[in-house]
């Protein structure tokens, strides 16, 4: 800033952190004025926590990158009520608008042309624009009462482990915005899944999530393709496609359970309950009966956990290949973390 020039109205000095609103009927319709306005919001989905802002206000949403140190090639997805919403921003093809009325609202975010409306900023200056219906009441609430669609990556500092608590949200953000609507621990705990529909001859996965390639092949009745992975450098085509993402501070790596002593400082990270395991120093599992559903849900908190534990490394079991479900999610998201800086 220039000499003179007053901060903007995104950040708080560091000495006022965000505040946490219960989820009253007084506090949604104050926080959904304060999105009209533009500023930023925290608000808990059935994925992750975002980090919400007016997704047709430019401005709005050049808040939501500094506020997240977000690259500006990595686009938002823009969240709305319905698919009539939808459908206001993105251009529709029929087989599009068939998963929209199936799978929405969910954890199935589609990637379409966008409308003139959404600007440059969200889309990284891109032609699509992705965009979903969220299932969480209150992100719901929220969308209904400022009555404006909602751009909303993960709420936290880019690259770093996403928040499915407000208490994840404020020890990321908490000096960087003024808002957080605490909804509870988030029930999916993995980002979205992420389907390129721009051709639905040929549908893409660009992010695996709740929803599975296995699921969208039976309903499209056609082959689903995955996408790779893309440079840091180039304009990617959706949120969650970097080789390195979701990752703790400490260095993580994936290593199935063996007789190898760990070195010391290790912390351990197992799907379930290590059988016979009396001593818990250094030991985290994701569930205690190695449930899909229940490693996803606390894949990040867990993650968190072991990143503020001092420790020098942290060793991962990832699920077995071929165990399908939100296995891809869960595996897609631990080789992101452990990738090489």
């Amino acid at each position: 800033l220039s000499a003179g020039a007053s901060a903007p109205a995104f950040l708080l000095p560091e000495s006022t952190p965000a505040r946490v609103h219960a989820p009253t009927p007084a506090n949604l319709r104050r926080l959904a004025a304060a999105l009209r306005q533009g500023k930023l919001v925290a608000m808990p989905t059935e994925t992750v926590y975002g980090l919400a802002a007016h997704a047709l206000d430019a401005e709005a949403c050049r808040a939501i990158f500094q506020a997240k140190r977000r690259p500006a090639n990595d686009p938002l997805i823009v969240h709305v009520l319905d698919l009539g919403h939808a459908e206001e921003l993105a251009e529709f093809n029929p087989a599009a608008r068939r998963l929209a009325r199936h799978f929405w609202p969910g954890p199935l975010t589609l990637v379409l042309p966008k409308k003139p409306c959404v600007p440059s900023i969200v889309t990284s200056g891109g032609p699509t624009v992705a965009i979903r219906v969220p299932a969480h009441p209150l992100a719901r609430r929220l969308l209904r009462l400022a009555k404006i669609p909602l751009a909303a990556p993960s709420a936290n500092l880019f690259g770093y482990i996403s928040p499915t608590t407000a208490a994840h949200v404020h020890e990321g953000l908490g000096a960087r915005i003024p808002h957080i609507l605490d909804g509870g621990a988030c029930a999916v705990g993995v980002e979205s899944t992420v389907l390129d529909m721009t051709n639905p001859r040929q549908p893409r996965v660009l992010r695996p999530g709740a929803v599975t390639v296995a699921e969208l092949e039976n309903f499209l009745g056609v082959k689903v393709h995955c996408a790779k992975a893309r440079g840091a450098r180039s304009r990617q085509l959706a949120p969650g496609m970097l080789e390195r993402h979701y990752s703790p501070r400490t260095p993580l790596v994936l290593r199935r359970p063996t007789s190898q002593t760990p070195p010391a400082g290790t912390a351990i990270v197992w799907l379930r309950k290590p059988p016979g395991q009396k001593s818990m120093n250094d030991i985290f599992w994701l569930s205690r009966r190695g449930a899909l559903a229940e490693i996803a849900r606390n894949l990040y908190a867990v993650l968190r956990q072991a990143d503020t534990g001092g420790y020098r490394q942290i060793w991962v079991e990832p699920l077995p290949d071929g165990a399908g479900g939100l296995a891809a999610a869960i595996n897609d998201r631990l080789r992101r973390a452990a990738a090489k800086r």
